[in-house]
């Protein structure tokens, strides 16, 4: 008889699970946000160059994303099908799929570090640096990239640890990395001497613990589903490539709007172009305030909608996913608030410039304009994406992009160089408008369907 798989994620009450799953997600990318906050901040009060520096860590942002989307393909591939399966009570599918999700971490590491160590300096100044940052950019982004393989382990098996419901133990991996990270960045910054590098090194380290902590639980008896010696199963590869390309395509676009960003800052920025990248740097610093723990709550909660889905009982799909919708259009109005009325200490903790300080600010109160539509866009996106319907997520999702990037784009060239800040809130009022309406046409139809599948 096959092992039957007895699962909160099927039987408890749907809002108080959203809550045990969303919230650990949530406070664990809120502390991951220290691994870029806490740089950022150090760098930039580098005595005499802490503005140079800090615009040089900010044009190796699109790195991090680009790793972070490489993760993506893999844990958000082999996560959702997972829970699928559990869902399902296929435990050999869903350690087969584990298996197959941690060879393919091991095999991107490589392919991913070579060729964009080799390819370093067309890479940055493509993303919007100048012989002036060269020197900055350069010693965080050979840094950081020699560590991928760390990087690519700890996001890609969080995100696997989180979809069989173990909120809690990502949450500690995550933390545990944060910790280290805030720990080191003081000594090898400034003990050491090491300036940017020191920045990323502290991050590379931070990183080797979190993916130790995770491995340690993923090889232990206390994972539902564990790495086992599976052997490559080139049906699973190519199902997990097909699930996680949605949201690593989402977050690589992520990657080409920063790198928009910097370079129409370059391009319309004039004299003050150097200044505006800095002042973009601490933005997104404050946006991943915003974005990581709101993509914590939906990625926390894709098990719970994957699981049920999977085992066909899609009432129960329906209220899970209003509850989802609930907690982040409540997460995104706090946000707003702060956005409004706390954007200039935000910003002193980065500078002491005054014209740093009046610039950052007023492109984080301008960015943040529609926030709120990202709590009817992310749960649809990551939630179609949890169950599979890959197709629905990445539609809507792309929109969204667009309309972002035909903003960037349009905007500066008629206007001015910051006038681009507007793109932003524009796309998130726009396709939350559209997700919406998709929500209440599109979803119980899709739902309909999944029920005669029984």
């Amino acid at each position: 008889m096959a092992q039957q798989l007895d699962s909160p994620l099927g039987t408890a009450p749907e809002g108080k699970l959203v809550l045990q799953l969303a919230i650990p997600a949530m406070l664990a990318q809120f502390v991951n946000i220290l691994y870029s906050v806490v740089d950022r901040m150090y760098v930039g009060h580098i005595a005499e160059v802490g503005a140079e520096a800090l615009a040089g860590v900010g044009v190796c942002a699109p790195v991090v994303t680009m790793i972070t989307a490489f993760a993506a393909l893999v844990g958000f591939g082999g996560g959702p099908l997972m829970s699928i399966r559990m869902g399902r009570q296929d435990l050999e599918g869903a350690r087969q799929i584990v298996a197959n999700s941690f060879y393919l971490l091991l095999a991107l590491s490589v392919v991913v570090t070579v060729p964009v160590v080799v390819l370093r300096r067309p890479i940055l100044f493509a993303f919007g640096a100048s012989e002036q940052l060269w020197p900055y950019a350069e010693a965080y982004f050979t840094t950081y990239v020699l560590g991928t393989v760390f990087a690519l382990l700890s996001v890609g098996l969080n995100q696997i640890v989180m979809s069989q419901g173990f909120s809690g133990t990502a949450m500690r991996s995550v933390m545990l990395g944060a910790a280290v990270n805030i720990a080191l960045d003081p000594v090898c910054i400034f003990a050491l001497d090491m300036g940017v590098r020191g920045a990323a090194v502290a991050t590379v380290l931070s990183q080797v613990c979190s993916a130790m902590y995770t491995l340690r639980f993923l090889f232990s008896r206390r994972a539902l589903v564990g790495i086992t010696n599976c052997p490559l199963h080139f049906g699973w590869i190519r199902r997990i490539f097909q699930v996680g390309l949605s949201p690593a395509l989402i977050i690589a676009l992520d990657n080409v709007l920063l790198i928009s960003v910097n370079v129409m800052l370059r391009k319309y920025g004039g004299a003050d172009s150097d200044m505006l990248i800095a002042c973009a740097a601490i933005l997104q610093s404050f946006m991943l305030i915003i974005t990581m723990p709101l993509g914590g709550i939906t990625a926390g909660t894709q098990s719970i909608l994957g699981y049920n889905y999977g085992a066909g009982d899609t009432r129960r799909v329906m209220r899970a996913e209003k509850r989802i919708v609930l907690l982040c259009f409540i997460f995104t109005a706090v946000m707003f608030v702060i956005a409004q009325t706390m954007a200039t200490p935000f910003v002193r903790i980065f500078t002491t410039d005054p014209v740093h300080i009046e610039q950052a600010a007023w492109m984080i109160r301008t960015y943040t304009l529609g926030v709120l539509g990202l709590a009817i866009q992310y749960p649809f996106v990551d939630g179609m994406t949890g169950m599979g319907l890959v197709r629905w997520g990445l539609t809507f999702s792309l929109l969204r992009k667009g309309i972002f990037f035909a903003g960037v784009y349009l905007l500066p060239a008629l206007f001015s160089a910051t006038t681009l800040l507007y793109a932003e809130p524009i796309s998130d009022i726009l396709s939350a408008t559209v997700s919406g309406a998709a929500f209440i046409l599109l979803f119980p139809r899709l739902m309909r369907r999944r029920e005669a599948e029984n």
